[in-house]
């Protein structure tokens, strides 16, 4: 089936690695054009260069909590590859260490926002600003598409710092720019998908620990632990103009059928809290 994404110019963020990586490649099959963005490991994105050739693909680096950077990336990959049609807003950090709220430290709170949430409102920002000036034609195809996690829908103890920048996308961001875009570009949408535990570098680690395994899969049918196609299949679907034209505000959950996280264990006494 055309996804009607031949020559779409796409942005990912964080694309050297996980999700970000299987998008790219996803995307660059489908005949888009894509601005590969990395921040300090360009290597992985070298087999996208070798296979798909520098007119198709740009490997832009940004520290996306700078203004300038992320300023400088849109400005680059606009002349690499002409305006900027799709962005995924991929990129975020899961600090591994389990802190609860009462003793997590402000910085630790103020980087996660930052990296997660603050860096997605300047690269949605700057993509929404160069959208202006793009041909009216090339402004048919708008889209973004923002990745998530079950986190933002259930929370996630010890990790509430990450928990409220997904929910923060996947809501409030997600809904207010699905009624901004289309100011500037009238058929532009705006979606999220929402994955549960993916087989990841970032996750990698964590998954090690069969009662991480355990926890993740207790609620889900499915029983077992996505890969990174499973969430970048779903990212290409949302940014189809052929597929999804009339979607927009969406948020779509890809963990397995997951209904909610396991909160007790059960022991000799009774329920203990995990």
């Amino acid at each position: 089936m055309d996804l009607q994404l031949q020559d779409v110019h796409v942005l990912i963020t964080g694309a050297s690695g996980g999700i970000g990586l299987e998008t790219a490649r996803l995307f660059l099959e489908q005949g888009a054009k894509v601005t590969a963005h990395y921040n300090s490991n360009r290597t992985t994105l070298e087999s996208l260069l070798s296979d798909f050739g520098s007119t198709r693909v740009f490997a832009g680096q940004a520290d996306l909590c700078s203004e300038n950077d992320v300023a400088r990336l849109f400005r680059e990959a606009v002349a690499a590859l002409g305006p900027v049609q799709v962005a995924i807003i991929n990129h975020g950090i899961w600090p591994t260490e389990d802190v609860p709220v009462s003793e997590m430290p402000l910085d630790r709170w103020r980087n996660t926002l930052d990296t997660n949430l603050t860096a997605a409102f300047l690269v949605a920002r700057d993509f929404l600003k160069q959208l202006k000036d793009a041909p009216i034609d090339r402004r048919d195809k708008a889209s973004i598409c923002f990745v998530g996690s079950t986190a933002g829908k259930y929370g996630e103890a010890g990790h509430a710092d990450y928990a409220v920048t997904k929910s923060a996308l996947m809501y409030g961001f997600t809904l207010s720019l699905k009624n901004e875009i289309v100011k500037i570009a009238p058929k532009g949408r705006v979606n999220a998908v929402a994955p549960g535990w993916v087989k990841t570098p970032m996750a990698e680690e964590a998954l090690k620990d069969p009662l991480v395994v355990y926890r993740a899969l207790a609620t889900t049918p499915l029983k077992k632990v996505a890969e990174p196609w499973d969430v970048a299949t779903q990212i290409a679907v949302l940014s189809s103009p052929a597929l999804s034209g009339h979607v927009t505000g969406q948020v779509v959950m890809v963990e397995g059928g997951m209904e909610g996280r396991l909160l007790n264990r059960q022991t000799n006494a009774g329920l203990e809290a995990y």
